[in-house]
């Protein structure tokens, strides 16, 4: 019985770039996504019915994509034949389960801490899990050494965390809701080195979306029926405004654009670009249209204190390598004489 091998592919620097900048965009979506059902959760009056709603409608969306296209048609079937070969493990196919994790917690968490903090929490989860996982060579593509520029990044992640959320320290019913995006953010990592070798398996994009999609649908399900039963339903009705039920239509186009260029980037580049996006777009949002949580000075330091750990961690190993490169270059032409002789 073989199994899928994980390898480093070679991939140009225009390619790598072009892939970098896709989920630089989708991080912007991620930001807007956590603003969307966090505000869908306040208005229910119950995160976990909004994650149900957010996930559900992503996986009716693949449903009706998925068999309509001739990919998504030979993805499945690609699919199937590398689960009965065991080519592909059943628990690879489970990354939907902490996406649905993440969904549940941007509806509980977002209208209290503003998307910044939560987002700023994510990220600490996120860079630190992901240095772990390309370590220990989860992912399609391959091992990826933990270099002192990444372990830096991820310790200044964390640093932006408590700084985000420093002048709260009196309030600890705020800081326990920042455990759960951290939380999250350290299953994100995981989720997506999964979904990329369900999407190396099946050749298909949307294939691993859906199967993501459907096992988070399933999570939620289970979770939201057990609620039902000690709670009953939740206590607002469904909103009116559309914009609030488009948060599984932009995740569908996030965890899409995860797994088609995550075997190019590694984990880490992949979190990293999604997180530049993410930290942005979650100032934009609060500062243009802010929730029941306004940014303050604390909380936009630590937007920044994110984004420089994002350059440390992504240029540090360009500009290390440039050195070695550099390096190599002058002793061989010390060897051969300045004209190459």
């Amino acid at each position: 019985m073989s199994t899928l091998t994980a390898t480093r592919p070679t991939v140009s620097a225009g390619r790598r770039l072009g892939a970098v900048a896709l989920a630089t965009v989708a991080g912007v979506g991620v930001a807007t996504q956590s603003r969307i059902n966090g505000e869908l959760g306040v208005r229910l009056g119950d995160g976990l019915a909004a994650a149900v709603i957010s996930f559900g409608s992503g996986l009716v969306l693949l449903l009706v994509l998925v068999p309509a296209t001739a990919a998504g048609r030979r993805g499945l079937a690609t699919l199937r034949t590398a689960l009965s070969r065991g080519t592909l493990r059943p628990w690879q196919c489970l990354g939907g389960a902490c996406g649905a994790f993440l969904v549940f917690s941007q509806g509980v968490t977002v209208g209290t801490l503003g998307v910044a903090v939560f987002t700023v929490a994510i990220v600490a989860g996120q860079s630190a899990s992901s240095l772990l996982v390309d370590r220990a060579g989860i992912g399609p593509g391959g091992r990826r050494p933990v270099t002192v520029a990444r372990l830096a990044g991820a310790v200044l992640t964390v640093v932006a965390v408590l700084v985000a959320v420093g002048d709260r320290i009196g309030q600890p019913a705020i800081l326990g809701l920042a455990v759960l995006p951290l939380l999250a953010g350290v299953a994100v990592a995981w989720q997506q080195a999964v979904n990329g070798w369900v999407r190396v398996a099946s050749d298909s994009t949307l294939t691993a979306t859906l199967v993501n999609f459907a096992v988070g649908t399933a999570v939620l399900l289970a979770a939201f029926v057990v609620s039902l039963a000690f709670r009953g339903l939740p206590p607002g009705g469904l909103p009116s405004d559309v914009w609030l039920y488009l948060g599984g239509p932009v995740g569908v186009t996030f965890i899409a654009v995860a797994a088609a260029v995550v075997r190019l980037t590694g984990v880490l580049l992949l979190g990293l670009a999604t997180v530049s996006g993410q930290v942005v777009g979650a100032a934009l949002l609060d500062l243009l249209l802010p929730a029941a949580a306004r940014p303050d000075g604390t909380t936009l330091l630590g937007v920044v204190l994110t984004l420089a750990a994002v350059a440390i961690a992504t240029l540090g190993g360009r500009v290390r390598a440039w050195s070695s490169r550099t390096r190599s270059g002058t002793a061989r032409r010390g060897r051969t004489g300045v004209d190459g002789r």
